[in-house]
């Protein structure tokens, strides 16, 4: 009670001196009790406000009044935002220290999609520089490590970086595998280092089972040697992955095919070819629609058989998937391409190119019109030069049908001396064997159903004994052709025995025959 009435009595005294200015002022010591200035007090811990379930916080659903929340859990919820960027330096090492490896793996999985190379790189590092749950430093894994490797490439270090960092291996006890060394060649490769990828082959063949050349590996070195124009590496390292069994890719396949069209390798591409349609994982490859007509002038050019019937091959496929496509598109080869092609044939005497011209032929006419003449005549060579006159005679037979009537200047294009020689060569290559052989097949055609009667194959008979001297037989042929084929001697027929009088120098003889007619 006593202390209460002196706080009255002092705050009564104070209200009378602030009413009353004129009071005397009196000293502040003379207060029998001190005045009291207001502090601000100590700041003490507080409980946080929850997150506003506005903002999409991803700590929203926890426990917000935990002040010290998991750090696993805190990294999983700042990674998904992107919010690690902008951690603290020990917030992210917190974070490191109570993550493992395989959670890491997951996380840097997330990241990749994403393509957070930096933070993949700045986590790996404090997370390798920690320790585990207990007390022992991190140890990564091969696939972890190659992660790390990955992100570096990403972000562009050099090729002697990387290298650096597959040799670091060792100091974590891991062993790198083909992965490792496949994004240092990819940096290779970026480069244009072709020597040193070569090299790093070479390494990876001698590191172990783990550590072997894959597909990727060769494509990787493959597609930088063909675009440094090393051709002769390309095809050896080539050779080395189909013979271990691996695939190799369009892109691949594709600039290989080039390389060996520009180069004019025709039998290096033959080689890979041939081995990679025995391959089950490699026979489905097939070049472009343009550079199957490039492989195919080629191969003329080159006159190699075996190219060309590839060519036609890799044509007919495309044309096959056009026609099986919805809507169909309908491809067609160029006929002149096929008649020279069928020009090949006959020099290399490759029946399969012969049949195989035809029917890309057909197939690119599709039974609209009817081949041109030049693609009779080029059979007809191909058949003759082969010594196949059965199908030779057929082959004319079909040219007569289509064209007999309907073009005017027929006289040039059936003529023996010119367009149909080669069948003539053909007819007299074994003497009078042959000769014999063929006037008598075609007396046989005469007397089929339906007959076949052709002036324009006596005529080649009939300089065909002219070509062996023998003129008894070209004056009895051409004396048939009326008397046992019911035809009418044309301009070449004439011309035919006349060629063979001349030949022997029966010139009376030809004096003579001529006054008769």
């Amino acid at each position: 009670m006593a202390s209460q009435m002196a706080i009255f009595t002092r705050t009564k005294t104070l209200f009378a001196k602030t009413l009353n200015p004129n009071l005397k002022s009196l000293s502040i010591s003379t207060f029998t009790f001190l005045s009291q200035e207001p502090q601000l007090a100590e700041s003490t811990p507080t409980t946080p406000l929850p997150p506003n379930p506005a903002t999409g916080s991803p700590v929203y659903s926890e426990n917000w009044r935990n002040q010290a929340p998991n750090s696993e859990t805190l990294a999983q919820s700042l990674i998904p935002l992107g919010l690690l960027k902008n951690a603290s330096t020990q917030r992210v090492q917190a974070i490191s220290q109570t993550i493992d490896a395989q959670t890491l793996m997951d996380l840097f999985a997330n990241w990749m999609t994403s393509k957070r190379w930096s933070d993949m790189k700045e986590m790996f590092e404090y997370w390798i520089r920690s320790l585990d749950v207990h007390g022992k430093p991190n140890k990564p894994d091969v696939g972890l490590y190659n992660h790390y490797i990955r992100a570096n490439f990403m972000l562009e270090a050099s090729t002697a970086e990387l290298i650096d960092l597959v040799a670091q291996t060792e100091d974590f006890a891991i062993v790198p595998n083909t992965a490792s060394y496949n994004l240092v060649l990819k940096a290779m490769h970026q480069a244009g280092e072709s020597e040193a990828a070569q090299k790093w082959l070479e390494r990876m063949l001698q590191g172990g089972k783990d550590s072997l050349p894959d597909d990727e590996t060769y494509d990787l070195l493959i597609s930088l040697l063909f675009s440094k124009g090393e051709i002769d590496s390309s095809l050896k390292y080539i050779d080395m992955a189909l013979k271990s069994g691996y695939m190799l890719s369009m892109n691949v396949f594709t600039e290989c095919v080039r390389g060996c069209v520009d180069e004019r390798r025709p039998d290096a591409l033959v080689s890979i070819i041939k081995k990679c349609k025995t391959m089950d994982q490699n026979k489905a490859l097939c070049p472009t629609w343009n550079l199957c007509i490039i492989i195919a002038e080629v191969a003329v050019q080159e006159d190699n058989s075996e190219l060309a019937f590839y060519a036609l091959e890799f044509l007919a496929r495309w044309m096959a998937r056009g026609e099986n496509a919805r809507p169909p598109v309908l491809l067609s080869a160029d006929e002149g391409l096929v008649v020279s092609v069928l020009g090949t044939a006959g020099r290399t005497f490759n029946q399969k190119l012969l049949d195989a011209s035809w029917a890309v032929l057909r197939r690119s006419l599709r039974q609209k019109r009817v081949p041109k003449p030049e693609s009779y005549l080029g059979k007809i060579y191909a058949h003759a030069s082969m010594g196949d006159l059965q199908r030779a005679f057929i082959t004319l037979n079909e040219f007569e049908t289509a064209y007999g009537d309907s073009i005017i200047d027929m006289e040039e294009i059936f003529s023996p001396f010119t367009s149909l020689y080669p069948l003539v060569v053909a007819c007299s290559r074994k003497g009078f064997e042959t000769l014999d052989s063929v006037y008598f097949q075609l007396e046989n055609l005469s007397r089929a159903e339906p007959p076949y009667k052709s002036v324009a194959a006596i005529n080649c008979v009939i300089l065909g004994c002219a070509n062996i001297w023998d003129l008894d037989r070209a004056y009895q042929t051409f004396e048939a052709m009326g008397s046992s084929f019911g035809l009418t001697p044309d301009i070449h027929s004439y011309n035919a025995l006349i060629y063979a009088f001349g030949k022997l120098k029966k010139c009376c003889c030809l004096q003579m025959y001529c006054g008769a007619w």
